[in-house]
């Protein structure tokens, strides 16, 4: 049976896989998990701007209530807001409604810990079995035990002023088109970048319930681009729905992904001795130059698994500073405990100002590396990696790159293929690659 989380929360169609039934089982379920802890667990809930939040916002709440719990309703709310103010003001659990860059159909519950951190899958799966178990209301709470639900519609306030703080530098002067994505940062990240003193222009950021992630942020970067050059601007900052991720464009309008962005964050703490160990914790889709360019600058990389979650627990685990994911999902843990878009965007514009250079000149330090990618239709993917023809083939690739490149192969998680990625200093030699692997593939498996 399919875990009822998946790697970001639970997620669906609103109103067919994510009901408001399951919605209100949901926050049943944490209320009487972190109801361990405490009689009448204190829950946050923030939500991007989709038409269905607010239903699914109703649903949860009456669920933590049902159980016991208090739900605080904080409104609109980006999901780094939501951890940060979880432990900010002594929640037992947060809760974000979103579904990050999703279109606006889809939808997604996922929590916090009282930390602000999100859950460990243990975690996660003691709450998917009290969904699971139907509600005894013979047992439920009743009379002055019920929960109430509180509205808290003033709280952006603290997370605007700790973003305001975290920044090293004034912005005046800077020139910056903002895309809100139709989502949670409409309003929050273009007062923090005024706040700061940069001249901000706004693009997408009149949400109508609709509207989120559609044609815009940073996963549609093409309007961004053209707008960052028709105004002459020195940068383009794009957050997605929920404003976990951060994607920028320079000011020729060319984009930087989040290994680009990565490495210059990095290269900023190294020069501040804030970079723990001199280390990036990165994942395996990270590209070879971004490895290759903090080796020639004295620093190093480790991968993970593709994950923010994955990321986070490396850095935990050793006390990194800086992780993240070319999807722009970064991770600055002095600051934060999750991705965060408008935090990313503020480091590498203090960034900018404090060394006096263009984003093109800073984003000049890592060299791409080409990168290919091969879909192979099997008739069963499961085991692949237990293959010793499949296993040898990649072996030798991967000896004959050396530091120079990479090869990722891997089954789809949602359809019978097993995708070949090869990337190194060449693209005809990367073809060549992906074709004798994708052969050996076909020959085994399909």
């Amino acid at each position: 049976m399919a875990r009822l989380f998946g790697t970001d929360g639970v997620r669906g169609v609103a109103n067919v896989q994510l009901t408001p039934e399951l919605a209100f089982k949901l926050g049943y379920a944490a209320a009487k998990y972190f109801g361990r802890e405490v009689s009448n667990p204190k829950i946050i809930i923030g939500r991007d701007t989709r038409r269905s939040g607010p239903m699914l916002e109703c649903a949860l709440a009456a669920g933590i209530c049902a159980a016991g719990g208090n739900a605080h309703i904080l409104g609109v709310m980006p999901t780094p807001a939501v951890s940060f103010l979880t432990s900010e003001v002594n929640a037992n659990a947060g809760v974000v409604i979103s579904a990050s860059h999703n279109p606006f159909e889809d939808n997604g519950i996922k929590f916090f810990s009282k930390t602000g951190h999100k859950l460990p899958d243990a975690v996660e799966d003691e709450i998917a079995d009290i969904v699971a178990a139907p509600i005894d209301y013979s047992q439920a709470v009743r009379g002055s035990s019920v929960g109430t639900v509180v509205y808290e519609y003033g709280l952006a306030e603290k997370y605007i002023n700790h973003i305001l703080k975290t920044a090293y530098v004034k912005l005046d002067g800077l020139k910056v088109v903002m895309d809100c994505s139709n989502g949670a940062n409409s309003e929050i990240a273009p007062e923090i970048l005024r706040g700061l003193g940069a001249e901000v222009i706004t693009i997408f950021n009149e949400p109508n319930g609709i509207n989120i992630n559609d044609g815009c942020g940073s996963t549609h970067l093409e309007a961004l681009q053209a707008k960052v050059v028709e105004v002459g601007a020195n940068v383009g900052v794009a957050n997605d729905g929920d404003a976990d991720r951060c994607l920028i464009v320079d000011e020729k309008g060319e984009v930087l992904d989040g290994d680009q962005i990565m490495l210059l964050c990095a290269l900023e703490l190294m020069e501040q001795g804030k970079l723990n160990d001199n280390m990036l914790v990165t994942t395996v889709m990270s590209n070879v130059g971004l490895h290759k360019a903090m080796k020639d600058a004295g620093g190093k990389t480790v991968k993970t698994g593709v994950g923010d979650r994955y990321v986070l627990e490396e850095m935990l685990k050793h006390d990194y500073s800086l992780g993240g994911e070319q999807s722009g999902h970064i991770i600055f843990s002095e600051f934060a405990k999750t991705g965060d878009g408008i935090l990313t965007a503020v480091q590498v514009l203090c960034s900018m100002v404090k060394n006096n250079k263009t984003l093109s000149e800073m984003g000049a330090v890592m060299t791409k590396f080409p990168q290919i990618l091969v879909n192979v239709r099997v008739a069963d993917k499961n085991g692949w990696e237990e293959n010793q023809a499949i296993k040898d083939v990649i072996a030798k690739y991967q000896e004959e790159l050396g530091d120079n490149g990479q090869i990722l192969v891997r089954a789809s998680g949602t359809e019978p293929l097993i995708r070949i990625m090869a990337e190194g200093p060449k693209q005809e030699y990367l073809e060549q690659i992906a074709e004798a692997i994708a052969e050996v593939v076909v020959k085994e498996l399909a």
